[in-house]
């Protein structure tokens, strides 16, 4: 934790949010990342995000399930919906996200209340468009292979 902290505190300096994220397995550091978001102009250029991209990479696999995340702030529920998706179990925070609130960094809050809303009442409007016609289905196609 105290390397995720580090460089969160590091980020901050540089200008950046105060977000360093560190994944862990069997007590060894092996990716390491920080908020890059403003910087990149990419929204999801967060720590835990790019911890995740940089271990997925030298190790080639989507299974981190076996890892540890270490986080400077209480995750985003995107970094966290990816850390399901690659089977981290474990997640070990500082901040809180009554804190991040405290100091302007409000929008994951609201973003988990907003998820616990029926999906008709959220504040973005999600509509299905099923696939019609002689248009082929990826999803069946996929299932066949």
């Amino acid at each position: 934790m105290k390397r995720a902290v580090q460089l969160a505190l590091q980020n901050v300096n540089k200008g950046g949010q105060p977000f360093g994220a560190v994944l862990v397995h069997q007590d060894t550091i092996i990716a390491e990342g920080i908020n890059e978001m403003h910087q990149k102009h990419d929204v999801s250029s967060h720590a835990e995000l790019n911890a995740i991209r940089a271990a997925q990479a030298q190790l080639q696999t989507s299974d981190l399930s076996d890892f540890v995340m270490y986080a400077s702030g209480y995750p985003c529920p995107m970094c966290l919906a990816s850390m399901y998706f690659v089977g981290i179990k474990k997640i070990y925070y500082c901040a809180s996200l009554e804190e991040l609130k405290q100091i302007g960094l409000k929008l994951s809050a609201e973003i988990y209340k907003d998820l616990t809303k029926n999906s008709t009442e959220r504040d973005i409007v999600m509509k299905q468009l099923p696939i019609t016609g002689d248009t082929e289905n990826p999803l069946k196609l996929w299932a066949k292979k």
